[in-house]
């Protein structure tokens, strides 16, 4: 069910998590930022702001853009292989990740930014039209503009589309199990296994992530991957992948698919070279060896590390050529073919067709066809 009635002014859409601090400002409680606000200030997230009191999300109902996309961007290689899905963000971050990937929208404090105006039961219909499996919440981390997202996952959820959540996972535990709750499938950005790193870098800590990754593996049904960019000289060294590799082994268990992938410059680190395929290679091997059994190479080419093996006899599983599937071993319970074995994840009968394609799509206001 839908939080809130979908017909409040999109600028003043009212939030749960907050609450009044004795000084008269009020503190946001979504993540572990804790903003505490005056009147008419936003938070570091850019899209919630003190209001007559209160934390409202001002970007409610309005995205950056929508596009099918196949779901192996995501990227998620374990669920739903081949399927397109509805894709959208708004603006703001609720990180300060100085090597943003994707910081013209994450980083853009312009309303401008958010030129698309949809409801939620707009996506929905809109993802069913353009026969689309699931809707995924991503581009910018989804945990801030939760009431936004929860409400269109509500709209999906009534018409047997999926929930697809791309973040960070810097959320506080109040709103995490009210946001992850509504998922079907979760990719966590792991930015690396060192605190250090999340301070100097993003802004952030650590150890909420961990804590996520945890709740997340042990108390919902959400389907789960990882993906860490591995940036030169900050958190590739083979022995932050090793301990990163075995901390997920032992928390979360081996069939968490992990993808790593290529550093290339942007936003305040312009400055560095690219991560050479070599180190990319290492960390899936390190992974490996260290009882990883769904270990991936993102955004570079490898001819082993984008394909899916079965662990116990090494037959190919999904061989992929970028986001296109090339070929499927697996029977139609997720059964390799070879040996029996079932395979970690969420699998239909047949995979999907989707391919590379990228589709944007308008989707009109008030119920018109999108």
């Amino acid at each position: 069910m839908a939080l809130h009635s979908t017909q409040i002014s999109p600028e003043n859409f009212p939030t749960h998590f907050y609450h009044v601090l004795d000084d008269g400002r009020v503190q946001c409680d979504v993540c572990p930022r804790e903003c505490k606000l005056h009147e008419g200030q936003r938070g570091l997230c850019f899209v919630r702001a003190c209001k007559d009191g209160a934390v409202v999300l001002t970007s409610y109902g309005r995205a950056s853009g929508f596009c099918i996309d196949p779901i192996e961007k995501k990227p998620l290689h374990h669920f739903l292989p081949g399927a397109p899905v509805l894709s959208f963000g708004t603006a703001g971050c609720n990180l300060a990740c100085k090597f943003c990937q994707n910081w013209d929208i994450s980083k853009s404090r312009q309303f401008d930014t958010l030129s698309d105006i949809a409801q939620p039961e707009d996506i929905a219909l809109a993802a069913q039209k353009h026969d689309c499996r699931a809707v995924a919440y991503t581009y910018n981390d989804p945990i801030i503009f939760l009431e936004y997202a929860i409400d269109v996952a509500a709209a999906c959820a009534k018409l047997e589309i999926k929930n697809v959540a791309v973040s960070a996972g810097y959320v506080n535990a109040g709103a995490r199990a009210v946001f992850f709750g509504a998922m079907d499938a979760v990719n966590i950005d792991l930015k690396s296994f060192n605190d250090d790193f999340y301070h100097r870098l993003c802004g952030g800590t650590l150890a909420p992530v961990l804590d996520t990754l945890i709740y997340l593996k042990h108390e919902t049904d959400a389907w789960l991957e990882l993906t860490t960019l591995l940036i030169p000289g900050e958190n590739d060294s083979p022995e932050e992948i090793d301990a990163m590799t075995r901390w997920v082994v032992r928390e979360l268990g081996p069939d968490v698919p992990m993808h790593f992938s290529a550093f290339h410059p942007a936003w305040k680190m312009a400055d560095l070279p690219a991560t050479d395929p070599s180190v990319v290679r290492r960390a899936r091997d390190i992974a490996i060896k260290n009882g990883v059994r769904y270990a991936y190479c993102g955004n570079v080419h490898d001819d082993r590390g984008e394909n899916t093996y079965c662990h116990r006899c090494d037959h190919l599983l999904i061989a992929r050529w970028g986001y296109e599937l090339s070929r499927w071993g697996l029977d139609t319970q997720g059964r390799c073919a070879a040996c029996g074995t079932p395979c970690a994840g969420v699998f239909e009968k047949e995979p999907g067709r989707w391919g590379n394609r990228r589709l944007p799509v308008r989707i009109a206001v008030r119920g018109r066809t999108a």
